[in-house]
């Protein structure tokens, strides 16, 4: 990336972030929540995806012991629990519709001028999104939590690990909607926020 992708961008939400203008983008990848920052982020992936005539991926991860389920998140556990046997074939339905009422609570239905892939897979969500944005050309989109520091302590951001562990430039949508991009310069990570 150029040391210009590598700066730190306010962008107008219906704008392209100009860091972005020399990328190709072929895919965006999203991070999908129901919460203020992830309907935003979603807003926003869908428009880059539309006005690039890329392909939107809607990732909804799930696991037994995302904080969600009653769980703590650990990522770097080194044995993780045995399950002799799980289907998840319900926590995998549950995260399909929670993407479609996302959808619907952003734009009123799925896009039909996009073309749209849910994925839902039984993990951490920084490491899923971070695993499914791994082509040239992808662009990561997620929303910016603004929790309490203690539960982002004791849960960790998902946000801020994608922004360390991701090779594609990462979009983080606050709430208000108004991304910022992140980058590396100089084969550098680096988080870029204020």
């Amino acid at each position: 990336m150029s040391e210009m992708a590598a700066q730190l961008a306010e962008v107008n939400p219906v704008a392209e972030p100009e860091v972005l203008a020399d990328v190709p983008v072929t895919r965006v990848i999203v991070g999908v929540d129901d919460c203020g920052s992830g309907l935003a982020a979603l807003a926003v992936a869908t428009k880059l995806a539309r006005r690039r005539d890329a392909q939107l991926i809607a990732v909804r991860s799930w696991a037994l012991g995302l904080p969600r389920h009653g769980g703590r998140r650990m990522r770097y556990l080194s044995h993780p629990h045995v399950v002799l046997r799980f289907s998840g074939t319900e926590q995998r339905a549950a995260a399909k519709v929670l993407v479609r009422r996302a959808f619907r609570r952003v734009s009123g239905r799925m896009p039909a001028d996009v073309p749209v892939e849910i994925k839902t897979p039984c993990c951490d969500p920084a490491l899923a999104l971070v695993g499914v944005a791994r082509r040239p050309g992808d662009v990561l989109v997620v929303g910016r939590e603004s929790g309490h520091p203690l539960r982002r302590l004791i849960h960790g951001s998902v946000s801020q690990y994608c922004i360390r562990h991701a090779r594609c430039p990462v979009l983080l949508v606050p709430e208000s909607g108004r991304p910022r991009e992140t980058g590396r310069a100089a084969g550098r990570r680096r988080s870029l926020s204020p």
